[in-house]
């Protein structure tokens, strides 16, 4: 039982006119690359953290199809909102939709916790600091509640055992200082998709990992 995590799919399946390739070459058939990888490695009893932008599609219906290749690979699989999951709607209407289509071994990370193996699994999606937007501050501020509110849940599984946080966007100063208290012990981020060595994020006592799949040559990395 091992714990794994890559993101940022950007899948469009659903939604054909968003090709990533638009985005450079190394984009081509990136989702035969995942999956190809996936399969070489990940068993059923293994977690798989998927940290945001997972699909390219506006609504959920319109996520059929990404989510029927997500099922077809083994694991059991947590997913973060990311800036570009225009679809994400309640947990409810999500876990619903998973039912419904007969999708399996699907989670989603908003205000809650999971307990996975050796970790416990807390995250939120966080937001890039832009000096433009008027309501940049609070829109932080609603996130390091959010995060808050998954780690306390986590805290209420079990207050000793070792965390796994996930972000969307990298974690700056101002949400690595509100969650000091807790005992994160892996942080994992994605959204950067370009000057990989600039972003690279590194907290003191703690293990950090880019899990953008370019970054990771579409190769999922092994947390534990």
């Amino acid at each position: 039982m091992s714990i794994y995590a890559i993101s940022d799919f950007h899948l469009s399946f659903g939604t054909p006119d968003k090709p990533m390739n638009v985005f450079g070459p190394v984009w081509d058939g990136h989702e035969e690359k995942i999956k190809k990888d996936w399969l070489s490695k990940i068993g059923e009893d293994d977690y798989v953290i998927l940290s945001g932008d997972f699909s390219w599609a506006t609504y959920l219906e319109e996520t059929k199809a990404d989510f029927e290749y997500l099922n077809s690979l083994p694991g059991k699989k947590y997913i973060l909102k990311g800036n570009h999951d225009y679809w994400w709607t309640t947990v409810k209407k999500m876990n619903e939709f998973i039912e419904r289509n007969g999708f399996k071994n699907i989670n989603f990370i908003y205000n809650n916790a999971y307990d996975i193996g050796n970790y416990l699994l807390a995250g939120t999606r966080y937001w890039g600091y832009d000096e433009e937007a008027e309501d940049n501050e609070k829109i932080i501020d609603r996130e390091i509640l959010r995060a808050k509110l998954s780690l306390d849940f986590a805290k209420s599984i079990d207050k000793d055992k070792p965390i796994i946080f996930t972000t969307h966007y990298p974690p700056d100063d101002k949400i690595i200082e509100a969650l000091k208290e807790y005992n994160i012990k892996i942080w994992i981020y994605g959204h950067i998709h370009s000057k990989y060595e600039e972003n690279l994020v590194e907290i003191p006592g703690i293990v950090t990992k880019l899990t953008s799949c370019d970054y990771l040559n579409f190769k999922a990395i092994r947390l534990e």
